[in-house]
């Protein structure tokens, strides 16, 4: 066992060899002087993002045992947004999303594949273009992995992509040079495992806490004159359900929900394989719970990380002159319906955090909660408000800060929701919620499914097959049609839903695609 002890090094000593191990000395005071000449009045921007959160475990969303003090206070300080999704509810896709505001036919990726090596407009390249000093801390995901998309510098953890011959992360670099005598892996749980355990290694070295001291590191050192927009992407509460082991024990007697089972989820009963990585399967409650002992202590590990990052902004006197917002990728079923994993159209899989801080006279009042339908696609045009940017034709999101502004006239009715098969072909779909209802289109068999969020916020009844339900079957129906008929007959044939038994990965408007859907 090596004899590294983060406790011996100064609390400051650490932040520095966390930057310095990611090859960064020296970036903050190097980039002085050379953008802006004088600090503007534009907000810095605060992107804070996590890996698989879902929507519901935040305190301000109701969660009886999840604790996110500091999740909290932004939502507290700012507004909470409750019916929060990520229209293609995979990593990839979502983070395309993110770059562009704008759909999945529109970016192009309708399933998981590669993120676009270059799109006509990228959110880190525009508010470089604002004036902003751009950097990504964390998972971005991309392909090739140090692809900029206009950021001055990412500083990466990417996770289980570790085994490119000619990649390894800056994570694992510093992790190489303060404790080259470990394996960073040595909890030894997998990438979509569904197991947890307490993580294995002295707690300064695991990724949640390195990617909250890199962040704290430059926020204490930043000089430049220019706004920044720092991107903090945590690689978790995705598996590996890891936390340290006194968040793996802050749970261990919480009344931790079950999942939520409905009678129509006795497809996903059986175990899909015999992997750690199923994607669907009972795995009984005793197992349920203690992955989600794992995933709640990653969650709340997460949240401490942010209080950090928001002290560290009071200190410098920067909270008030800075937007602040939290989101994720995609959620994770955890067992609910007995799936695992993400790529799904329900509420556990597709449903995100959303919560915002903005600077006095930039949003109304504060502590509001919304319930409009938003996405991720909305997240660029609201960053692109706050620094007083002029937004592309090409988004097609919106501004949050409307709607904390009080305008709401012209928000979205519904949202577009879609997956391309993923893990079987069964699990092809499209779907379309307002945040009160949710209608699914299973494109491999035909199966419709309708659910009530407001009376059936867990998706437990299947209002489909209900006679009484049948005019508001037609009316989501219809505006299924109606969003699908543009693509062609592979979509929408003789006026009805078509079939779709093999994947569509990709729109023709995917960067590069030279030969159609597919």
């Amino acid at each position: 066992m090596s004899t590294f002890n983060p406790s011996s090094m100064s609390r400051r000593q650490f932040f520095i060899s966390s930057a310095s191990a990611a090859g960064v000395t020296g970036l903050w005071a190097g980039a002085q002087g050379a953008r802006a000449a004088t600090r503007t009045e534009r907000p810095n921007i605060l992107f804070l993002m996590a890996d698989q959160y879902r929507g519901d475990c935040i305190g301000v969303d109701g969660h009886p045992v999840v604790h996110t003090p500091n999740l909290d206070r932004i939502a507290r300080e700012g507004a909470h947004f409750g019916r929060a999704y990520s229209s293609t509810p995979t990593c990839t896709p979502a983070r395309a999303a993110l770059l562009t505001g704008q759909s999945p036919w529109s970016h192009g990726m309708l399933g998981y594949s590669k993120v676009a090596e270059k799109y006509p407009v990228e959110m880190p390249q525009l508010l470089r273009d604002a004036g902003y000093y751009t950097l990504g801390v964390g998972k971005m995901h991309w392909a090739p992995q140090r692809n900029l998309h206009g950021f001055h510098r990412t500083i990466l953890d990417e996770s289980g992509r570790e085994q490119s011959v000619d990649f390894r992360s800056d994570y694992r670099s510093w992790f190489a040079s303060v404790a080259p005598a470990l394996d960073p892996d040595a909890t030894g749980i997998g990438w979509n495992d569904y197991r947890a355990a307490a993580y294995a290694l002295p707690e300064a070295l695991h990724p949640t806490r390195w990617m909250g001291d890199v962040a704290v590191n430059f926020l204490q050192e930043y000089q430049d004159t220019a706004p920044f927009f720092l991107k903090v992407s945590f690689a978790r509460p995705h598996s590996p359900y890891d936390p340290p082991q006194r968040w793996m024990d802050f749970y261990k007697d919480a009344d931790i929900p079950r999942p939520r089972i409905g009678a129509w989820a006795e497809r996903y009963r059986e175990r899909s394989d015999d992997s750690f990585n199923i994607w669907h399967g009972d795995m009984g409650w005793e197992q349920a719970r203690h992955s989600r002992q794992g995933y709640y202590g990653n969650v709340s590990f997460i949240d401490e990380q942010i209080g950090r990052i928001l002290e560290t902004l009071e200190d410098r006197g920067w909270l008030e002159n800075t937007l602040i917002l939290m989101t994720a990728d995609h959620g994770d079923m955890t067992g609910d319906h007995h799936l695992w994993r993400k790529s799904y159209a329900y509420e556990s899989s597709a449903r995100i955090p959303m919560l915002m801080r903005w600077p006095d006279g930039m949003g109304g009042a504060r502590g509001q909660r919304f319930m409009q339908p938003v996405e991720i696609r909305d997240i660029l045009p609201t960053f692109l408000d706050a620094a007083g940017a002029s937004v592309p034709d090409a988004v097609e999101g919106d501004s949050m800060l409307k709607l904390t502004r009080g305008d709401a006239a012209n928000w979205r009715e519904y949202i577009d929701l879609e997956h391309s098969v993923c893990y079987h072909v069964t699990n092809n779909w499209n779907a379309l919620t307002d945040g009160r209802q949710k209608y699914i289109y299973h494109a491999h068999s035909g199966e419709e499914q309708l659910f009530d969020l407001d009376a059936d916020p867990g998706e437990l009844n299947d209002l489909a097959g209900d006679p009484n339900s049948g005019e508001q079957l037609r009316l989501w129906r219809c505006r299924m049609i109606q969003h699908l008929e543009p693509r062609g007959e592979k979509w929408v044939k003789n006026g009805a839903l078509a079939l779709r038994k093999e994947a569509i990965l990709h729109s023709p408007n995917y960067p590069g695609n030279t030969g159609g859907q597919g």
